[in-house]
């Protein structure tokens, strides 16, 4: 018997851990880890993390980064058939890219209420007027990702603070 809700599921722990891999090599750079795969056909097509800090580019998030591989690799700027998986929720910046890049679905972990675009402040990726509205499944792999995030900003709190001022 087929269980499409099951094999949903497992897919998309398995491709969240991609994204996990990901969001890790931006800890290890220093970067703020986020980590993105985008999928067509269940193969990963594009795979990115986090490179403001490295590129000097504001805009250098990684599902931005994940958007631009995987239309060079589909030959199209339309991604229609893609999933994109990511370890946060994607801010409005990366939330209106996946809306104008036609992603089909955005999957991501942990939610990001003060700032996130896809539920957490605003819902770009719904918006029914827009000419297209991506599908949203959030909460996937959201304790690993989340604790990745709090380790890391623990990590760079703690490393600025100024001993003499405690």
């Amino acid at each position: 018997m087929n269980f499409p809700l099951l094999d949903t599921l497992k897919h998309d722990n398995y491709f969240m851990q991609q994204a996990l891999r990901q969001a890790i090599q931006a800890y290890e750079k220093e970067e703020v880890p986020v980590g993105a795969v985008i999928v067509h056909d269940h193969k990963i097509i594009a795979r990115a993390h986090n490179q403001v800090e490295l590129l000097k580019d504001a805009t250098a998030h990684a599902e931005i980064l994940a958007i631009t591989q995987a239309a060079s690799f589909i030959g199209d700027w339309r991604l229609n058939e893609c999933d994109l998986y990511v370890t946060k929720e994607p801010c409005p910046m990366c939330a209106g890219a996946s809306v104008n890049a036609r992603v089909r679905r955005v999957i991501f972990g942990c939610g990001d209420p003060s700032g996130g675009g896809a539920g957490g402040l605003l819902n770009i990726l719904q918006i029914p007027t827009l000419n297209h509205q991506c599908e949203i499944s959030s909460g996937v792999r959201e304790e690993e990702c989340r604790q990745l995030l709090k380790h890391f900003f623990h990590e760079k709190r703690t490393m600025n603070k100024n001993p003499l001022l405690s």
